[in-house]
């Protein structure tokens, strides 16, 4: 064996060679870096099974659809509809219910709100997990109307929060209820919970108490509160296809069920409900959220960069052959055999691999690090199990792509490269080289016009008028933790508390409202002349205080807002939005137009005055169909425990001081909780920053790389062409004819890949078009730029190597013949 020998050999030569092997290997690294940490991310988010699910690949979480020319899709549903599905299918061996919410996790001196997990007894049963200490609860422990007060927590939160001592028996306080522990969770169990992993297991039935204790009673009996999934596990032989279609046959039998309660509801014929058994992880689910969508493609994205890298690196490792080709045809002469070249042409494009893949792993590391903070995820995005595999696949292509040049070493007519002498380094044009480079710049091409129409999005998304002013302003969330009050006493506390915000150093203007933007609260409208107003879009409804309109500067176009003597006319007035006003009474003035709340038979609420179009459920939503109700408006609609305060400052500065200021009004156990509103947006902006940032990073990196891969093809076709340039020179060439035979190579293998790149973008641009805000997959603009910009590079990459041609010496190459 020569192994070690031409191991040895290998590690002189890379020496030798420090340019190339340190370009190599950053090159490799780049590209086998990117791809580690996306594979991660994308099967963390997407693809993994949770930890200790026992036979992943049975278990579903049920998604329900509705609608016939445009389909909406949900995985939370109400426990009512959860009963129905279980009762009338039978495709599946287990069902559970699930939930996850942020409530108060501990006493009211240090607790805080933690992530929660309700869930119903046979959950448990969908796992191997065992508890670490004590047990699960049992499904006498959850029962309707209201489970027993048991907790299980989890390990993490009793080994950090409780020292990992004994806590069987103790009692903690979860949100409203104060619960029994009765078992500790095993080591790394989150159950299916995506995002920050939950504390506390508790019943479901339970739960839902805690959650809304006004509906507590009649939460399994009632269609209208949408707050868990559903988790199922197919029966042996029952095909995914057949247990959606029984599903779907349960959904339509509890559409009409509700249709039987509710009467507004349109027959399931018109709106086709329809049931799936698909992915347990949401990111994965049918109809995935914009930004699962996004990752997927920013996925893409990454293996292109490592297409772009093997490109490079194979162009590198070919022109370094043609320029050992002689040193190899000696040795061959010599007598070295052609399997022993070719085997140390493998170790030494071995070698390179392993240093271009330790390179990716820290490349991995810190890009998993960057994308921690632009994706959602119950842990880190890249664990070393993860890495292996992305790194071996990567590996292995590195290695494939050193295998062509190593046996192009290895071909060829010795005698003919010996009978060359000096001339053997004349310019020999190579396909194979061409080709690649065309096809780096090609890929370049794509990545940077995505990069451009995600940069474009974001711009829209960041410069669109919202209808309200998200900065400087604070979401103050009060929780009451159980705290048991009459109507009269939590009306007058409710009043002290907005009373104490406004009168705080920092607020300019403070209001009390039923719910925040990007959520959504509706109620039965009706009109005289319309049959059905659902029919004609969700219209969200605001109630809130008179200064509401102040502090989030929504401008009112018509009429006027709310004032102080709103407050006796129990919401028989409110402000609705100009599209609202337009869809409701179409060629008339909505001004002074009535509607009625809850049933067509209740008193007239009459418009007051017109708003601007305000968003309220989602960024990308055109519908900004919206009402505002005053302080008094009727019970189920009058405004929550939230305040929106709007500072005269800096918002996050003073976010401490008003929590400590607003905390002293709070009676014990209860706490106040401080957030932004500009959070609260930035959240929804997620997606299009992560494909503006990821494409951007990605789209320059190939650049670079592929910058670099055209100067090493040019540079290396000028060193092979010294002769020709030195007799051109001797014969009369100009310098600027010279730099423009060079400069006008490179800048022909620019256009072909720029051609082919453009072309392909727009065949992907369909595709493309769904992921982008305000902005045409298609804009000449981008495409332009991308073009110039490619187009740019080339001539930089080429200007060093033509200058350099320009200045050969016409002597040394006369000489040479």
């Amino acid at each position: 064996m020569h192994i070690p020998q031409d191991f040895r050999y290998a590690v002189r030569g890379l020496r030798r060679s420090r340019v190339f092997t340190a370009t190599v290997m950053i090159t490799l690294g780049l590209g086998i870096g990117v791809n580690a940490a996306m594979f991660g991310a994308v099967d963390r988010l997407m693809f993994r099974p949770f930890a200790m699910l026992r036979d992943p690949g049975a278990v579903h979480r049920v998604y329900l659809q509705f609608g016939r020319d445009q389909r909406f899709t949900s995985s939370l549903y109400q426990y009512a509809r959860y009963l129905d599905l279980e009762r009338w299918t039978s495709s599946f061996s287990q069902y559970a219910a699930v939930s996850a919410w942020q409530l108060a996790v501990g006493p009211s001196d240090v607790g805080r709100e933690r992530q929660t997990a309700g869930v119903s007894a046979s959950f448990f049963g969908f796992f191997t997990a065992r508890p670490a200490l004590g047990r699960f609860f049992d499904a006498s422990e959850d029962s309707v109307p209201m489970g027993a007060d048991v907790v299980v927590i989890s390990y993490d939160y009793w080994q950090s929060s409780m020292a990992g001592r004994n806590v069987l028996g103790e009692k903690l306080q979860v949100g409203p209820r104060l619960l029994t522990i009765i078992g500790v969770a095993p080591k790394g169990f989150v159950g299916v919970t995506e995002g920050e992993p939950p504390v506390v297991f508790v019943p479901v039935t339970t739960f839902a108490y805690m959650l809304n204790q006004g509906n507590a009673q009649s939460f399994a009996r009632s269609y209208h509160w949408d707050w868990m999934s559903m988790l199922v596990r197919r029966k042996p032989g029952v095909t995914v296809a057949a247990a959606s279609a029984d599903l779907t046959k349960a959904y339509v039998r509890s559409w009409d069920a509700q249709r039987l309660l509710d009467s507004w509801l349109p027959p399931s014929a018109s709106r086709k409900p329809r049931a799936v058994a698909g992915a347990v992880r949401r990111a994965g689910g049918p109809d995935a959220g914009l930004e699962s969508r996004t990752l997927l493609w920013v996925g893409g994205v990454a293996v292109i960069v490592l297409l772009i890298a093997c490109a490079n690196v194979a162009n590198l490792m070919v022109a370094r052959v043609l320029r050992r080709r002689r040193e190899i045809a000696v040795r061959l002469a010599l007598g070295i055999s052609h399997r022993r070249l070719a085997t140390q042409f493998l170790v030494e494009s071995t070698l390179l691999s392993t240093l271009g893949c330790l390179t990716g792993i820290v490349v991995a590391l810190w890009v998993a690090a960057a994308l921690q903070r632009l994706v959602v995820h119950e842990g880190a995005l890249l664990d070393w199990e993860t890495l292996l595999i992305a790194v071996a696949f990567a590996g292995a292509a590195g290695i494939l792509t050193s295998i062509g040049p190593a046996l192009l070493a290895v071909r060829g007519d010795l005698s003919s490269v010996l009978r060359a002498g000096m001339r053997e380094a004349h310019y020999q044009r190579s396909r194979t080289r061409s080709t690649l480079l065309v096809a780096q710049g090609a890929l370049s091409v794509i990545l940077l016009v995505g990069a451009g129409l995600f940069v474009r999005s974001l711009d829209n998304v960041r410069s669109q008028r919202l209808g309200w002013e998200p900065d400087p302003v604070l979401i103050v969330t009060p929780n009451y933790r159980g705290l048991v009050m009459d109507s009269a006493t939590v009306t007058a506390f409710r009043a002290r508390l907005l009373g104490a915000a406004q009168s705080l150093p920092g607020v300019a203007f403070a209001a009390r409202v039923n719910g925040l933007p990007f959520g959504t609260s509706t109620f039965s409208l009706f009109v005289r002349g319309i049959d059905s107003v659902q029919r004609l879009g969700r219209f969200n409804y605001q109630a809130t205080t008179p200064d509401y309109f102040s502090v989030v500067q929504t401008h009112i176009l018509r009429g006027r807002g709310f004032t102080p003597s709103e407050r006796g006319s129990l919401g028989r007035v409110a402000v609705v939005s100009e599209s609202m006003g337009r869809r409701l009474w179409p060629g008339k003035d909505a001004l002074g137009q009535c509607f009625r709340l809850e049933a067509d038979t209740m008193p007239c609420t009459t418009v007051i005055g017109i708003a601007e179009d305000a968003v309220q459920y989602s960024i990308s939503d055109n519908e900004r169909l919206v009402y505002y109700m005053p302080d008094e408006a009727p019970p189920s609609m009058r405004p929550g425990n939230r305040l929106l305060l709007r500072m005269t400052g800096d918002a996050p500065a003073q976010m401490e001081q008003v929590r400590r200021a607003l905390q002293a009004v709070m009676p014990a156990p209860a706490y106040v909780t401080v957030s932004t509103l500009e959070d609260l947006v930035d959240r929804q902006r997620r997606s299009w920053r992560l494909g503006a940032e990821a494409f951007s990073a990605f789209g320059v990196l190939a650049l670079l790389v592929a910058a670099v891969g055209l100067y090493a093809v040019i540079a290396h076709d000028v060193e092979q062409r010294t002769h020709e340039m030195g007799v051109r020179v001797a014969l009369g060439a100009q310098v600027w004819n010279i730099v423009r035979l060079i400069v006008a190579q490179a800048m022909t293998f620019a256009a072909a890949g720029v051609t082919l790149g453009l072309v392909t973008a727009l065949l992907l641009s369909r595709w493309l078009q769904p992921l982008l805000f305000q902005e045409s997959s298609r804009d000449p603009a981008v495409f332009g730029v991308v073009a110039l910009t490619l187009g740019l590079v080339a001539f930089v990459a080429s200007a060093a190597p033509a200058l350099r041609a320009s200045r050969a010496d016409p002597s040394t190459a006369l000489r040479s013949e």
